[in-house]
């Protein structure tokens, strides 16, 4: 896993067990937690116009909101890879390959269907 990913993920490990809180920290538990953060960045866009969005990252309480719910998905996404023994980078690139294979620039490009719709 790159470095920055490795050093994060002891960072939020330490945060976490400092204050004994792994043993809340059950896979399920963790998959859940992360859906709930998910949901605080989506609420983010309720009841908003695509312009208003858009605006988000140049807004101050906007981008600061932003920043944090990201943030806070990040972390729990590392401590699900942490307690399944999952290398995010490696992942993540064998995914791009996957996606790679399912979608070729050629039949694909500007296009939003999914790679078993008829055309």
């Amino acid at each position: 896993m790159a470095a920055d990913l490795i050093e994060l993920t002891r960072l939020i490990a330490a945060f976490r067990d400092a204050r004994d809180w792994s043993q809340f920290h059950s896979l399920r538990n963790l998959i859940v937690s992360l859906n709930l953060e998910a949901g605080e960045l989506l609420e983010l866009t309720q009841w908003k116009t695509d312009e208003e969005i858009a605006g988000l990252p140049t807004d101050l309480h906007g981008r600061e909101a932003l920043e944090d719910e990201c943030a806070d998905v990040l972390l729990y996404l590392l401590l699900i890879a942490d307690r399944a023994g999952i290398d995010l980078e490696a992942a993540a690139r064998a995914k791009l390959a996957k996606n790679e294979a399912k979608y070729p620039v050629e039949g694909f490009r500007g296009s939003r269907r999914k790679y078993d719709s008829p055309e």
